[in-house]
């Protein structure tokens, strides 16, 4: 079988720091090789891949700044579907702009749906429901108005991390430092319960830094900024927990899944995917609110690391990722 994956180029695919969806098309390009997969990964020409690389698109526009995204976007996907005809299958992680090809190819697409930006795309998703099969990433982020063919969890690969079960007396906040990640929330929770928190992550609105972050900075509340695949490891791992109260549906949130493996568990509030991802009092704790959250620190001592870190390797293994997709693969092309 030989398939395409097509990443998005806004970062290199695997991503030096943030990048989710790239991150996942480049989990699953390893991971399909290792099943005997002929795999074409469309992505910039700094990526890396087991397998083959079409690159036209030099080095990702939030790498380099100055280019034009649209342009960027146009050329890169123009460039696959200029070659559709040389694969079995083509697997979209770009979100909504490859749809528009999909009647103008014999070749079939696959759509993962990492989530969606604003309610105004999803019209070219509906008049494309018929010529795609879409796949979501959990059964919360699921859009009444479209047909999905499975829902398929984001896969890590669970030899990057490693289980810790005496972590240090501190909390950690890791993500995208904005409102929707709750950053703010996580420095009151800190406050309440008198622990040292560790904040990891890229700076997406510097004014909500400015104002809500930057002041609460001190020797226990520690900005780090960035945090590469060894240091979030470590992170993850010597934390008695990850506070991740978010104020959005998160369609996914990797850093839940990547926390948990460390054996970590996760303090979240109980929005969008979360309750798929956290067993309550097993693998974290569902909560509703800053208090209920700094409530859940005292209870983190009954969490069993290390059946914590189990249960979230089983789940969310790029190995599982990449055989649930071969299999849609094989209901498609049949």
């Amino acid at each position: 079988m030989k398939v395409a994956i097509l990443a998005p180029v806004a970062w290199r695919t695997p991503p030096v720091h943030y990048g989710p969806w790239e991150q996942m098309a480049f989990n699953l390009a390893e991971e399909l090789v290792k099943l005997g997969v002929e795999v074409t990964l469309f992505a910039t020409r700094d990526s890396f891949t087991s397998g083959k690389l079409n690159a036209v698109i030099e080095l990702g526009y939030e790498t380099k700044k100055g280019q034009d995204a649209k342009v960027l976007e146009c050329l890169h996907i123009s460039n696959l579907m200029e070659h559709a005809k040389d694969y079995d299958i083509i697997h979209n992680h770009f979100d909504f702009l490859p749809l528009t090809y999909s009647n103008l190819i014999a070749t079939p697409m696959i759509t993962t749906i990492h989530g969606f930006s604003s309610e105004k795309i999803i019209p070219v998703y509906q008049k494309y429901n018929a010529n795609t099969s879409y796949v979501s990433i959990s059964n919360s982020d699921r859009h009444e108005k479209l047909n999905y063919l499975a829902t398929v969890y984001n896969g890590l690969n669970i030899e990057d991390f490693t289980l810790n079960t005496s972590p240090k007396d501190q909390l950690l906040f890791f993500g995208r430092i904005h409102p929707d990640k709750g950053t703010a929330e996580a420095i009151a929770i800190a406050k309440q319960t008198n622990k040292k928190l560790i904040i990891a992550g890229i700076v997406q609105d510097e004014g909500y830094f400015d104002r809500e972050v930057r002041p609460h900075l001190n020797d226990n509340i520690e900005f780090i900024g960035h945090a590469g695949p060894e240091k979030r490891n470590e992170l993850m791992g010597e934390s008695l927990a990850l506070l991740h109260p978010i104020n959005f549906n998160e369609p996914f949130g990797l850093s839940v899944a990547e926390a948990m493996m460390c054996g970590t568990p996760v303090i979240a509030f109980n929005r969008g995917s979360m309750p798929e991802l956290i067993e309550h009092g097993t693998t974290g704790f569902l909560v509703s609110d800053v208090a209920e959250a700094s409530q859940s620190v005292s209870q983190l001592s009954k969490i069993n690391r290390t059946h914590c870190s189990e249960l979230a390797k089983s789940r969310f293994s790029a190995e599982s990722m990449a055989k649930n997709y071969l299999n849609l693969y094989q209901q498609i092309i049949k």
